[in-house]
């Protein structure tokens, strides 16, 4: 239970206040940032808050028990608060943001109202809208393990422990053809599909998760997106490209060598079984359905 402070509290008692709210954005890297719906800049706890940034909140849901309670912020982009290529990179995504009352005319007689994480954002137009969660979405979030058939584990991860450093190439950009397909040059020692399903990262901060790597006959490589990029790249752009894995355990163990360590569990019957039916080509004796 919050406790107002005395300063806060005093003022809240007289017929006219001097309120307004701030936001107190931390990213994931440890960028903090705030901002307020006040007319000009606020400072207090060692944190600058933004008037210039167009903030503003939504109606809160209230909800009792361990229910999720969800509000909004929306707000323009601008060079002094939030870019918006940091928001297309994910740089904001889970990043905590705590709410304030505060006192403008004594910024120093303010307190926290509440703390959220940004979910969902939504970029158009100049604009973002951010979606606020309660800390309670968490509990909401699946705990353990799954059991599926596929590999639930990153390539290369710690539970994957696959050596990606045979697994990498580095090349240069010739032409983008599209946000979602470029020309390359330096791939052309791998196999075709060598990095189906696999990640680029470019010489600044830009990834993108890869669909299909194809050869092409002039010795160029064609890379396709599954989702287009955020920004153009230039020809000439240096990166390095890892190869994927579609999760099976047949990938596991024929391309990785590595099914020791897959962490799915392909004995598990799917949907696919669970609707077969007995039929004059498969044996059905008990034994296991997969080898």
């Amino acid at each position: 239970m919050s406790t107002i402070p005395a300063a806060l509290k005093a003022h809240l008692e007289r017929e006219a206040t001097t309120t307004c709210h701030c936001w107190r954005v931390t990213r994931r890297d440890g960028l903090v940032i705030g901002f307020t719906d006040h007319d000009r800049d606020l400072s207090f706890d060692a944190t600058t808050f933004l008037a210039a940034s167009g903030f503003a909140a939504s109606e809160s849901e209230a909800a009792t028990g361990l229910s999720a309670e969800a509000d909004e912020v929306a707000g323009g982009f601008s060079s002094e608060a939030i870019d918006e290529a940091d928001l297309a990179a994910g740089r904001y995504d889970g990043a905590s943001v705590e709410l304030f009352l505060v006192n403008w005319a004594a910024p120093d007689a303010h307190m926290r109202l509440t703390m959220r994480e940004i979910g969902e954002v939504v970029r158009a137009g100049g604009q973002f809208r951010a979606e606020l969660r309660s800390m309670a979405h968490r509990l909401d979030q699946p705990q353990g393990r799954l059991y599926n058939r596929r590999c639930d584990a990153t390539l290369g991860d710690t539970r994957c422990r696959v050596d990606l450093s045979s697994w990498r190439g580095d090349g240069t950009v010739v032409d983008m053809l599209d946000r979602s397909r470029l020309l390359v040059l330096g791939l052309d020692t791998f196999a075709d599909g060598f990095f189906n399903l696999g990640r680029i990262d470019f010489s600044g901060s830009l990834s993108a998760e890869l669909d299909r790597h194809q050869r092409q006959a002039d010795g160029t490589v064609l890379l396709s997106f599954w989702l287009p990029l955020e920004e153009d790249i230039e020809a000439g752009q240096v990166f390095t490209v890892t190869a994927g894995c579609d999760k099976t355990f047949e990938t596991c163990r024929q391309r990785f060598a590595n099914p020791l360590n897959f962490r799915g569990f392909p004995h598990v019957p799917g949907a696919d079984f669970a609707y077969s039916y007995a039929d004059g080509e498969r044996v059905h004796d008990g034994g296991p359905i997969f080898e």
